[in-house]
């Protein structure tokens, strides 16, 4: 995948993407993220994770039913790509988020047609539906995974790669520093292999944000 592929690449990934309301979508390249690159950010800003009564709520089924309804409303907007766009278009995961490792092999045979609710916006209502539908994200453990995927992709040798940072109960993505002038290379063997070792490190959702 060439580099202005994967740029592509990422900013369909970005639009797809369910909304995430804790996390700070604007800067998900990692503009905003910690520029020494090497040092470990603090989760001692980190809004409590306490659910009260929304989590006894959750534990009596609430949770089960969102994630259905956000899993069959994904499942709509998959349908109408197929239908409307290409028939190769994959499920989503048992999680209701997409599977962004085929949708990225689409995309680099087909280009912005499969991005953005697919080619004119054809399948845009049952994305935003699907958007609307998502279950609550636990900002802390979003946090830890990006933070766990930073560290990873640093130990495997992209050592400029940025911790993600908490910032007014928001979280930031990390990875490059400066990506208006970008110090790491996406192309870079290097950059792959790191990105393939610590692909697991992220959440179902988290796909691509840094």
């Amino acid at each position: 995948m060439t580099q202005k592929t994967r740029s592509r690449s990422r900013a369909a990934r970005l639009a797809l993407l369910v909304a995430v309301p804790a996390l700070a979508l604007t800067t998900a390249c990692g503009g905003a993220a910690d520029s020494s690159g090497g040092g470990v950010a603090s989760v001692s800003n980190a809004p409590s994770t306490d659910q009260s009564k929304d989590g006894a709520d959750a534990a009596k089924g609430g949770a089960a039913k969102g994630k259905s309804a956000f899993y069959d409303a994904q499942m709509k907007f998959v349908q109408c790509m197929r239908k409307k766009i290409t028939k190769d278009y994959p499920d989503p995961k048992l999680s209701g988020y997409l599977d962004w490792t085929k949708i990225d092999a689409l995309q680099e045979e087909m280009g912005n047609d499969v991005g953005k609710g697919g080619r004119g916006g054809a399948c845009a209502p049952e994305m935003q539906k699907a958007m609307q539908l998502e279950p609550p994200r636990d900002t802390q453990k979003d946090y830890e995974s990006m933070l766990a995927h930073a560290k990873c992709m640093r130990a495997n040798g992209v050592s400029k790669f940025t911790n993600p940072k908490l910032q007014d109960g928001n979280v930031i993505p990390g990875g490059d520093a400066n990506p208006t002038s970008p110090e790491t290379n996406p192309e870079s063997p290097t950059y792959k292999q790191a990105s393939q070792a610590c692909k697991d490190k992220l959440l179902d959702g988290l796909d691509g944000m840094q």
